[in-house]
């Protein structure tokens, strides 16, 4: 289905950027956008929905993706900003850095579930967009290992939250931690932490 998507975009358009976020759902960190220019064609069974796929395959096709992509740039959007103009809002602003900051100017630009007012270019938007796009799937794995990398780094500073176990997400024992310890810098003070 991914491949029919894109293939039949592919005969219309040459250079067709694919967008996907991680991090909107977490109680803590940012919110991280991915865009990625796929060679023409370009095609990998193993590539899909980020959550779909494991921590290690994703790290490992995370760098085929990077390897293989002609661009690709990320958007990332802090726990301030976040709290300031709403998670939507970040998401979209993640999204446009992103693209922007491709320094190309794509044809197509194929976006999981979201439209980006500020965006000058054609864009598609797709419900589970990484399900059926190829190019969302690969935006979406760099997103979210890009965005795991940040939380890992971040449980180096605050250990006892465990940012290394669950990335920020309200597990039952992240909330127990909050209880426990209080909300620490990265905590999103505009959603219900406990």
């Amino acid at each position: 289905m991914k491949a029919l998507l894109d293939k039949n975009l592919w005969k219309k358009y040459n250079f067709i950027v694919g967008v996907d976020e991680a991090g909107r759902g977490p109680l803590a960190g940012p919110v991280v956008a991915s865009a990625v220019l796929l060679p023409r064609n370009f095609y990998h069974p193993e590539i899909d929905d980020s959550k779909k796929i494991p921590a290690r395959k994703r790290e490992q096709l995370f760098d085929h993706i990077t390897n293989t992509a002609v661009k690709y740039a990320f958007g990332i959007v802090d726990h301030r900003v976040i709290d300031d103009i709403n998670i939507l809002n970040a998401t979209k602003k993640a999204m446009t850095i992103a693209v922007t900051d491709l320094h190309t100017i794509p044809e197509l630009v194929l976006i999981d579930a979201i439209t980006l007012d500020d965006l000058a270019f054609r864009q598609i938007s797709l419900i589970k967009g990484d399900t059926f796009s190829i190019c969302i799937a690969a935006a979406s794995i760099l997103a979210k290992v890009k965005r795991d990398r940040i939380m890992c780094k971040y449980h180096e500073q605050y250990p006892v939250y465990g940012f290394d176990r669950h990335k920020g997400y309200p597990t039952k024992f992240h909330r127990e931690q909050i209880q426990k310890f209080g909300p620490c810098n990265i905590h999103r003070r505009s959603f219900h932490l406990t």
